[in-house]
This record gives structure tokens, sequence and C-alpha cells, in this order.
């Protein structure tokens, strides 16, 4: 097959004859196999002409079912091959990936009607994978170790082989053991506290080995922006460390559901310490013959971080609703911190001197000295106190400090916004009352192109919003019991959204008391693997799905989604990093609350109506909307489609 699908003049502009291919594609090539033309496609593909010309950003805002996937599909393959470099296609989370290339998706479709045969491998994140580490504690652990042992069993035979490695292939990946729950899974995936570094069987690694594969892609690589991100943050120091940065050189980058990729760049530039991991990359020090001066700064630094996390255990606040607990800064943790940077300071010091004496592992010491160059770069943020947010949580191995830069603007602005080539975000919900300020300013992004195409999608006929009314000031009970009428009146077929997990919980352990849903069958996020609940709900026409990630992305038509029901209106969580926002706010509800609330509802409300054959209910069971004097209702009529009413009763 030629290395395009339409024949090249080079005489012409490439990006032209690609939108003039693409065009004829959506205009006269799926028409013929049964496609409806699609004026709004069309459209984008004028649009996107100049963002890949240019080589600048655009954002992409169109409406559900107007087909944006494929127009940008078509571009990034064709302009993949062109640069020689594949396209990164970046998705919300692991479980839009996961849709983006199953069957009667839109890659399946360019395969199976245009002929075009694409290389599109998945780029999934390391904690999506068994770690050999984990796996090994886990059988031999005190919970389900009849599960693990099974489960390594099942292993490829060249992982449980101590003979030279002959030949493999990828493994390990989450989607395979979708019965096991997100609590069984956190025991074997791997962890950011894992040293894949000086790991015995880096080698033989499901992680490693879908590496390898996804960097030979020739069209499409297709991760998260959570591992996109990752990849940016740690571009430098894994060239540093003579490794492979984790996503090939591209020529292009789509943002899919774009106005979620700040939350991804921040989370990827958090920094995580740990007492238990440092104490043992340290140590490694003293394995080796070093001089007594270097060991008694050792054993001073492990004494510090002690006194450190401590310390830590007694100044946190929890926060109801979150995992994270809110750090409760004094002059006793900052003076307890800078005592804490002196000693790695002074072990940096006298690692010079040491790596000339040649008596230690050059790998390990590479190893500790990156681990503390990161350990001081975390700890210096608390020496500009409006620079940072921090928050701890807790686990069986104890107590974890998280730092995360306040902004994120800079670092994106240098390392993907000045990289020359066309990035494109992408999503029905980009801008907020026709601006799009909220995203654009979250990134530092000055100069952009941009667009929105409404849906074509009849809404008036095909949608019914309600948001009751209610008699006893929304409680708990109520909610449940009006919940459980909307279910009857739908017969299923229904995805509830949740802001919280411990929501979710509330609700799962509360239905089994409800008679009349009794034979209904319910999936929870949580449960099992995500993309395995989102195959049974749609097969399983009268199934319900009930999660919290789903609020965007989610693309189920037909009769099984017919009733999207959101527990609350999707207000930011009070933990710390909003709390950061609204302290950094002049306006902290206008500016941050109400347009994070305002894009998360709207996408949520896109779950419903996916083809114009759909038909359903969204219900909001919102306590704040109809409080006196509140303009929530006001807002929310707004961002309803035309002629589509806001009721109070069903």
């Amino acid at each position: 097959m030629d290395v395009y699908p339409f024949a090249y003049d080079r005489t012409q502009p490439f990006i032209r004859q690609v939108r003039e291919w693409v065009v004829d594609v959506l205009y006269d090539i799926l028409p013929g196999s049964g496609f409806e033309v699609r004026d709004e496609q069309i459209f984008m593909a004028f649009q996107l002409e100049r963002a890949f010309t240019e080589k600048q950003t655009i954002f992409a805002e169109a409406g559900v079912g107007t087909g944006k996937t494929l127009v940008y599909l078509l571009y990034a393959i064709c302009y993949a091959r062109y640069m020689r470099k594949p396209a990164i296609i970046a998705c919300a989370d692991e479980s839009l990936i996961e849709q983006l290339v199953k069957p009667g998706g839109d890659i399946d479709k360019i395969t199976r009607f245009l002929g075009i045969d694409v290389d599109a491998r998945l780029a999934k994140s390391p904690d999506q994978y068994i770690c050999l580490v984990k796996l090994d504690e886990a059988r031999l652990g005190h919970q389900d170790t009849e599960l693990y042992k099974e489960l390594y069993g099942q292993l490829p035979e060249f992982v449980r082989s101590r003979e030279t490695l002959q030949s493999f292939h990828a493994y390990g990946d989450r989607k395979h053991y979708q019965q096991m729950n997100d609590e069984q899974w956190g025991r074997v995936s791997w962890d950011a506290y894992q040293d894949c570094f000086v790991c015995p069987q880096r080698h033989r690694c499901g992680q490693t080995l879908s590496r390898d594969h996804y960097r030979r892609s020739a069209d499409l690589v297709i991760c998260s922006h959570d591992f996109y991100m990752e990849h940016i943050w740690t571009y430098e120091g894994r060239k540093r460390g003579g490794q492979l940065p984790l996503m090939p050189e591209h020529s292009t980058v789509i943002f899919d559901e774009g106005h979620l990729v700040e939350a991804a760049a921040q989370k990827a530039l958090s920094y995580k310490l740990k007492h238990i991991v440092f104490e043992e990359l340290i140590t490694r020090l003293l394995r080796g013959e070093i001089r007594h001066s270097l060991a008694v700064l050792v054993d001073e630094a492990i004494d510090r971080s002690e006194a450190l996390f401590d310390l830590l255990e007694r100044q946190n606040k929890a926060i109801p609703g979150s995992d994270r607990k809110q750090v409760l800064l004094n002059e006793q943790l900052l003076k307890e911190i800078s005592l804490f940077r002196d000693s790695l300071e002074a072990i940096e010091e006298e690692l010079v001197l040491e790596s000339e004496l040649y008596t230690l592992n050059p790998y390990h010491l590479r190893i500790v000295e990156e681990h503390m160059g990161m350990m001081q770069k975390a700890l210096s943020l608390f020496q500009q106190a409006e620079s940072f947010v921090c928050w701890v949580t807790e686990s069986i191995t104890g107590l974890t400090l998280e730092i995360m830069p306040r902004a994120v603007k800079e670092v994106l602005r240098k390392r993907v916004f000045s990289s020359h080539m066309p990035i494109v975000f992408t999503s029905s919900t980009l801008s907020v009352n026709g601006s799009f300020d909220y995203v654009t300013e979250s990134l530092g992004i000055e100069h952009y192109l941009s667009f929105s195409v409404d849906s074509s999608y009849d809404y008036e006929h095909q949608m019914e919003v309600i948001a009751p009314r209610w008699s006893y000031r929304g409680t708990f009970s109520e909610k449940m019991k009006t919940t459980v009428r909307l279910l009857e009146r739908s017969q299923g077929r229904a995805l509830i959204l949740f802001s919280t997990k411990d929501a979710l919980q509330r609700f799962k352990r509360e239905i089994a008391h409800y008679p009349e849903v009794a034979g209904m069958r319910f999936g929870f996020e949580g449960d099992r693997e995500i993309s395995g609940l989102i195959a049974d709900f749609q097969h399983d026409e009268s199934s319900i799905l009930c999660a919290v990630s789903l609020w965007e992305g989610l693309d189920i038509p037909g009769p099984s989604l017919s009733n999207v029901i959101m527990w609350t209106l999707p207000f930011p969580p009070q933990d710390p990093v909003f709390m950061a926002k609204r302290e950094a706010a002049a306006s902290p509800y206008e500016e941050v609350d109400l347009p994070y609330m305002l894009l998360r509802l709207k996408q949520g409300m896109g779950r419903l109506i996916r083809s114009r054959e759909d038909h359903g209910t969204i219900a909001i069971l919102s306590v704040e909307l109809h409080a006196e004097g509140s303009a929530l209702k006001g807002h929310i009529e707004q961002l309803l489609p035309p002629g589509v009413q806001l009721k109070e009763s069903f």
C-alpha cells in the first residue's frame, strides 16, 4: 500500500492535499457506505488545515455527534506518515484509550471503510501493569494469597524461568485481570515507590516489554493525559540517566477532552516523599566501602527524615470526602524541613568526593543522587509559601508527603507549547459562556486558534432534563427513593455519576435495601477493571453503571444508556489543590468553582445522546439548585441545548 491514502503531488502543499482528501472522505466515500454527511466535520477539517500548516495550537470545541474524533484521526495519520514520526493521541484516562481502539470505534471504521491499515498502539501508564516484585510479596502475604498464586501461575513461562530470555511478548495489562477489584489490583500493580532502575526482573517486566512495543508505532501512540505529562516531566532526567524517554519522538499531539490537561500536568509534576523509601534507598550507600564521615551523615539524614514524618503525623487535618489530608504548616515544621534539607545537602557534597574514590557502585550512586535531587527540588518549594500545594496520604507503609507546584504554566510553555508542532485540544466543553479563557489561562497559552461548532442532534425531542424539587431538603434517603423511581421508569439502562468515591460506596451499601430494584444488575467502579465494566454495561441493555470517573468520554449509543443520573452537581472537591486555587482567586466561586462545575456538568450531560436515534432523561439531584436566591438554576438553563427545558418533576 502507498504511504498516503491519496495520490501525493510533491509540487503542492501536503496539508492542503490532506484537507482535500478528508473532505472527499466525509462528503463522498463514507456516505457511499451509509454514513451521513456532517457539515460540522467539514468545517473542522478546514480549521485543522491551518493549525497543521502553521504548526499552531488549536482549541477545537465540537458538540456531541459532530464526528470530531474521525477528523483529527485522519489528519494525525497522514501527518505522522509525512513526518515519519507517530502522532500522540492523549485521552483523559486509561478507560478512554481503550474505547478509542474498541471494535466499532473510529480507528476500526477507518480500517474497514477506508481500507487504511492503521498502526495504532496503546501506551498505558505503569500502574496499569503487574509489578513482579509486588506480586512476589502478595502471593506470600496475608490477603487473597490463592488469587495471587493463581495469577503468578498464569504468567508467561519466560517470566518464571531463570534461563536466558529467548522469546517474549507483552503481558500483565490490567484489562486482562478484569475480575480483580481496585484494592486487589493495587497490591500487585506498579506504584511510584518501586525502584525499577535496580529491579533484577526489569527485562522480563510486562511494562518494559509493552514500552518497546508502542515505541515502534508508525502511525498513532494512544496514551492518557497523565502518562504524556509524565513523559514531559521525566524526559531530561531519563536521558541523563541513559534511558529512553517514555514516548518516542512524535509529530503532533492531540489532547482529547483537552479541558482536563491542567489537572494531569499538576499530577505528573507532583513530588512524593516517603520515609521508608528514602531510608531503603540511602542505606544502599552503607553497603559499600565508604568513609566514616559519610556513614555518620547518612545516619543523621535517616533520623531527620524520621523526625519530619513523625511531625507530619501530628501536623495534618482530615478533609471530609477526600483521602488527602491538609498539612498544617507552622514554624516547627518548616524548621524540621530545613534541617532535613541541610542533611541532604551535606550528603551530596560528600558524594562528590566519594565518587572520585570509586568505592561505590556507580549505578546505585546515580540512583541515590537522582532521588536526593528530586527531594531537594520538592522541599525547596517550602521556601516560597505561595508557590506550592502540599498534602499527606496514609497507607499501611506509612505517611506520604505530596508536594505540587501551584502553577504549571511555565513548564508547559517551555516543554510542550514551544515545540513548534501542531497541538490540538478537542472536547465538547472547552469554553465557558463562549470564552476559552478558563482553559487557556490555566495552561499559560497566549497565542492559539479556536473554533466552536454545536451538535446537530434534535435535543428538544431527544432529551428530557429533570432537577427535582425536594420535600425534605434532599436528604440521602430522599435521593435514594428518587433514584429508584427513575430506575424503575427507565427499567435500568442508567449511568449514575457521583462526585466522590465515598458517595458511590454509600449508595452501593444502601441500594441493596430497596426491593424495587432487586432484580436489576449494578456495576460499580472499583469492583472490577473499568473497561470490562463499560463493555458489560453496553452489552447488558437493562444494567446500571455507577461511576466517579466517567463524566467525560463514555460513548454508549443505543438504549443501554437511556438515563443519566447525577447524584450531585459536580463542584470541585474540598481538597488542598482546589483550596489553593480558591485562595489565589479574587472571586473563588466565580473563577474556580462555577466554571469547573459547569464544564463537568456539560460533559456528564453529553453521555446521554450519542446518536440521532437516542432518547432519554438526565436527572440532576441537586440540593443547591432550588435554594432561595441561588443563581445556579439560571446558569444551568443557559447550559441546556436550545428547546430543552429544565423540569422539576417527572
